[in-house]
C-alpha cells in the first residue's frame, strides 16, 4: 500500500511538472536539430540575451529580459537562468531524459530504414556503436563544464579549451550544421509536397518552367518567409516542440503500416554492403546530432551529477527507436525503400497522410527558429546608432536572401539522402565526436589517465576517418546524381 502511494505520488509529481519540462524543451529543442534557436543562439554566439543586446546597443547597462532583472556586466546573461527561465537548475532526471530524447529525434530518423537497407543489417552494429560513442562524448561535454564552471554552452567549452579560436571553430561548425540542415529540411519539404500533390497541375503547360512540386515548394517557402522578419521569436517558439510530435507520428505510421497496412514484412535485407558503409555512416551520425545544446541541458539540471545517466538512458532509448524503425522500414520495402520513410508508406492510408503532412509542416516552422543565430550575430555587427526599424530591415533582407539561396540549393540538389549523409560526415561527426574529445583533452589534460587520453585520441582518429571517407563517398554520390 505504501509503495503504491509512493509511486502514485512520484508519478503525480512528474506530471505536475511536465508543463515546465515542455517549456524547457521548447527552449532547447529550437537549438537542436536540432536542432539552434534564438535565445540560446544569443548565448552561443555572444553570451547576450535579446533585451541585453538592445541595452548594449543603446549604451545602457540594464537588461529587461525575463531571465534576469539586470545585467551588471554590460549585457551578459547567466546561461543557467537563460535555460531555466530564472532561478537555478530545476530539471529532474525524468525531465532531462525527455528533453534529451526530444533533441536527438528529428530529421535523421527518416533515413534510418534507407541506411540499413543500403548498408546491410550488419550496420546496425555501427548504429549502436555510434550511439555509444555519442553518449560518451555527451558525458565529456558534461565533464568539461564541471571543470570550467563559467562555461554554459558548446562554444563556451570551445573557448575554455582553445580560446577565441576554439569558440570560432565551434561557432563555424554550428553555422554549417544549421545551414545544411535547412537545405535538408527544404529538400524534405519538396519531396513530401510532391508526394501529397502528385497529380496536381499547378500551372498551365505553356507556363511550366518548374515542376508542380517545385512550384509548391516555392509557395511554401514564400509563406514562411515573413517569419524571418520577426525579432521576438517567443510567440512562435512553441512550434519547435512539434519535432517530438512529428517523430511520434512517423514512428506510429510505420508501426501501423507494418501491423495493419497490408504490406508484407518479408523483404530480405543484405548482410553487408561494405562499399556503402562510408556514406550511410553519415546518416547514422546525423541521427545522433544534438550535442550543441547538451551543455545547456547539463546547466538546467537540478542534480548535474546525473547528467551521464541521463545520457545513457536517452541514447539507449533513441538507439532502440532507430533500430526498430530501420528494421521495420527495410523489411517492408526492401530495395524500394526511400531515403525518407514517409515517401514509401502506402498513400491511401490515413496515417500515411498524417505522416506526410507532419513532415511538410515541420520545415515551415523551423526557418525562423533556425535562422536566429545568424540574425543575432548580424545584429551585433551593425552600428549601435542604427535605428531598430533599419535593424529589422537589414535582418529581414539578409534572412530572405539566405532562405532563397537555401531554396535554390534544395531545388538544384534534390537528393535528401546524399545531402543528409554529407552533413553528417562533414559537420556532425566533428560536433558529436571530434570536438568534444579535443575540448575535453585540452581542458582536463592534467587530471586524466593515460588510458583516457589514448581512448579520446582513438575516438578522434576514428571520427576523422569516418568523416573523411563519408564526405568523399557522399560527395561522389551527390555529384554523380547531378550529372
Amino acid at each position: 500500500m505504501g509503495s503504491g502511494s509512493v509511486k502514485t505520488s512520484s508519478a503525480a509529481s512528474i506530471w505536475s511538472k511536465l508543463p515546465g519540462c515542455l517549456r524547457l524543451h521548447r527552449s532547447l529543442q529550437v537549438s537542436s536539430e536540432s536542432i539552434h534557436g534564438g535565445r540560446l543562439a544569443a548565448e552561443y554566439m555572444s553570451g547576450s540575451c535579446h533585451a541585453c543586446l538592445e541595452a548594449e546597443n543603446s549604451n545602457s547597462q540594464e537588461c529587461k529580459c525575463e531571465q534576469m532583472k539586470s545585467c551588471s556586466d554590460g549585457g551578459k546573461v547567466d546561461g543557467e537562468a537563460l535555460v531555466n527561465g530564472g532561478g537555478g537548475g530545476n530539471c529532474s532526471f525524468a525531465h532531462a531524459v525527455i528533453n534529451m530524447v526530444g533533441m536527438l529525434i528529428g530529421l535523421g530518423q527518416l533515413s534510418t530504414p534507407y541506411a540499413l537497407e543500403n548498408g546491410g543489417w550488419a550496420t546496425v552494429f555501427l548504429l549502436v556503436f555510434l550511439g555509444i560513442i555519442c553518449a560518451y562524448t555527451t558525458h565529456l561535454l558534461g565533464k568539461s563544464i564541471e571543470r570550467s564552471p563559467k562555461s554554459r554552452s558548446y562554444t563556451d567549452i570551445g573557448h575554455q579549451a582553445y580560446g577565441h579560436k576554439g569558440r570560432a571553430l565551434a561557432a563555424t561548425f554550428i553555422y554549417l550544421e544549421i545551414f545544411m540542415a535547412l537545405v535538408s529540411y527544404t529538400i524534405s519539404l519538396h519531396d513530401n509536397l510532391g508526394t501529397i500533390f502528385k497529380h496536381a497541375d499547378i500551372l498551365p503547360t505553356s507556363w511550366r518552367l518548374m515542376s508542380s512540386s517545385q512550384v509548391l515548394t516555392v509557395i511554401a517557402v514564400l509563406v514562411a518567409l515573413p517569419s524571418l522578419w520577426l525579432r521576438d521569436l517567443s510567440s512562435i517558439s512553441f512550434l519547435s516542440s512539434g519535432g517530438i510530435l512529428m517523430s511520434m507520428v512517423i514512428f506510429g505510421s510505420v508501426l501501423l503500416t507494418a501491423a495493419f497496412g497490408g504490406v508484407r514484412s518479408d523483404q530480405a535485407i543484405p548482410a553487408l554492403r561494405i562499399g556503402n558503409v562510408p556514406a550511410i555512416s553519415g546518416l547514422y551520425v546525423f541521427s545522433y546530432a544534438g550535442h550543441i545544446v547538451f551543455p545547456d541541458l547539463h546547466v538546467s539540471m537540478k542534480d548535474p551529477t546525473q547528467f551521464t545517466k541521463v545520457s545513457i538512458v536517452s541514447f539507449s532509448l533513441v538507439t532502440a527507436l532507430y533500430t526498430a524503425l530501420a528494421f521495420m522500414g527495410a523489411k517492408m520495402f526492401g530495395p524500394a525503400v526511400s531515403s525518407q520513410i514517409t515517401l514509401s508508406l502506402p498513400r491511401h492510408l490515413v496515417f500515411t497522410k498524417l505522416a506526410l503532412w507532419a513532415t511538410v509542416l515541420t520545415p515551415m516552422t523551423k526557418y525562423a527558429l533556425e535562422f536566429a543565430p545568424f540574425a543575432i550575430q548580424l545584429e551585433r555587427s551593425l552600428p549601435a546608432s542604427m535605428s531598430s526599424r533599419k535593424r529589422m530591415a537589414v535582418r529581414g533582407a539578409f534572412g530572405s536572401v539566405l532562405l532563397l539561396i537555401i531554396l535554390a540549393l534544395a531545388l538544384s540538389v534534390p537528393y535528401f539522402g546524399y545531402v543528409l549523409s554529407l552533413t553528417g560526415s562533414l559537420v556532425s561527426v566533428c560536433i558529436c565526436v571530434i570536438l568534444p574529445c579535443a575540448f575535453y583533452l585540452k581542458i582536463s589534460w592534467a587530471h586524466i589517465s593515460k588510458a583516457s587520453v589514448a581512448l579520446n585520441l582513438a575516438l578522434m582518429a576514428f571520427g576523422a576517418v569516418l568523416g573523411i571517407f563519408g564526405t568523399v563517398s557522399s560527395s561522389k554520390l551527390l555529384l554523380g546524381s547531378l550529372k
